[in-house]
């Protein structure tokens, strides 16, 4: 099965998917038509070729995809809350409900950052700060090995806490729509939400995937640089000089992480791979669910819109699946 330069991500009642040339955003409005907005977007790496070095690239990936998907999610919010308004309007026997239009780009922005210092707190310095106060801080690698535990153990609790909420376990069934079709389109099968049912929902190339193997990759990488620096000063780093430290090293991190990941995708038949990448798809089971069949259709016609085997350029509607 080929690995196909396609990826995406689940937003509120639909699929974000990314091509090389083309971002499509797919989301199912209560009317029970599919909303489909495509737009084109040529990444960086291919742009400038310093930028399409191996490990380089990564990192532009990285947060190219950070960009895309908060703006993706920004736009599948909007809709669910124009909906929900027509929805009260509807009840109340007006034709809309006045709501004045104000620009909510910095509040996205703002959110952004506060949800990124949350998170490089919670599953960067914290099992730092707890690593550091159970007195290992001596042994790079012991050290790194308990904080990289701590780090894996507080997030697989994360996903498995909000997977346990109703309107997250639909985001996780439109994950595992997004992924049984891009391995229908892998597969080179008609395109179609019965033939997409029968393939896995777990699939080497995930998102998920990549965070452990960041963590993971981290507690190798980070031991190196911990026992560099205590050759070179000739003393362990404290906790706020480990932390930047770390920090700084995390581009590398996530560079070589990206390899790793695409090269997973690429040999996922050889079988040390997959026996490498079976922790991923053991996490999959937690960030996937087994989607109904109208929700493969809105993955599918995002993927279609990226794609380009579909027309629309401009946001256009679908009919539902019978």
């Amino acid at each position: 099965m080929p690995d196909l330069n396609v990826g995406g991500q689940a937003v509120i009642e639909g699929v974000m998917m990314r091509s090389k040339d083309r971002i499509a955003t797919a989301v199912r409005v209560p009317s029970g038509e599919i909303l489909i907005k495509t737009e084109s977007y040529v990444s960086l790496s291919r742009r400038y070729k310093l930028l399409k070095l191996p490990m380089l690239r990564g990192v532009i990936v990285f947060f190219e995809m950070l960009i895309i998907g908060i703006k993706t999610l920004n736009f599948s919010a909007d809709i669910a809350v124009d909906e929900a308004e027509k929805e009260e309007a509807a009840l109340k026997g007006v034709e809309h409900i006045p709501r004045e239009k104000k620009s909510n780009r910095w509040y996205l922005v703002l959110t952004a950052v506060f949800a990124m210092a949350l998170g490089v707190f919670i599953f960067f310095f914290l099992p730092l700060a707890i690593a550091n106060f159970l007195g290992i801080s001596r042994d790079a690698i012991a050290f790194n090995l308990i904080a990289g535990v701590i780090r894996l153990t507080m997030f697989v609790l994360y996903v498995w806490g909000i997977s346990l909420l109703k309107e997250l376990r639909r985001v996780f069934e439109y994950h595992g729509a997004e992924h049984k079709s891009i391995f229908a389109y892998e597969s080179g099968v008609e395109l179609t939400p019965e033939n997409a049912r029968t393939h896995t929902r777990f699939h080497p190339r995930c998102g998920t995937s990549f965070i452990l193997i960041v963590a993971l990759l981290a507690i190798l990488i980070y031991s190196i640089s911990d026992s560099i620096f205590a050759i070179v000063m000739g003393y362990a780093p404290g906790l706020l000089t480990r932390f930047g430290l770390h920090f700084s090293l995390l581009p590398l991190v996530a560079g070589a992480s990206y390899e790793l990941l695409k090269y997973s995708g690429r040999s996922r038949d050889k079988a040390i791979t997959r026996i490498l990448i079976k922790p991923g798809l053991w996490l999959q089971r937690i960030t996937t669910q087994e989607p109904s069949l109208e929700q493969i259709e809105v993955a599918i016609a995002a993927l279609e819109a990226a794609e380009g085997i579909t027309d629309s350029k401009l946001t256009s509607k679908r009919t539902p699946v019978s």
